[in-house]
Order: C-alpha cells, then structure tokens, then sequence
C-alpha cells in the first residue's frame, strides 16, 4: 500500500473515533440532564455514572487516536 493511502485510513479512523466519541457524550449528557429533572434526589448517582461514563467513550476516542497515529507512522 502506498503511504498516501495509509495516511488517509489512519485521518479516517482518527475522525471516526472522535465523531462516535462526541456523539456519545452528547448523547450521554442528554440523558443525565432528563434524569436529573425528573429525579432529583438522585443527582450525585447519575453524576457519577455520567462521568464514569464520559471517561469511557473520551478513552475509545483516544484508543483510536493512537491506533491512527500508529498506522501513518509505521506502517508507511
């Protein structure tokens, strides 16, 4: 495979990982603030939930990130 081609895939999965990223937070959030408004004693449960949550898909956004980063460098 050419070097171009490699760059290409490794941008692709880059803005792939950070687009389901984003659209998982958001979606998350969403969710946690419609929960929150009709549950409000339960704050802090949904809170925690929500972060650990956010810190999971920010992780897979990174994973890919590197993933990318691996295939433009080394695999040329």
């Amino acid at each position: 495979m050419s070097s171009t081609l490699l760059i290409a895939i490794g941008a692709g999965i880059a803005v792939l990982t950070g687009i389901g990223a984003g659209l998982g937070i958001g979606k998350a959030t969403s969710s946690a603030v419609d929960a929150i408004a009709r549950q409000p004693e339960a704050e802090s449960k949904i809170s925690k939930s929500l972060l650990l949550g956010c810190a999971l898909a920010e992780a897979t956004a990174i994973y890919g990130f590197v993933i990318a980063l691996l295939i433009i460098l080394f695999l040329k």
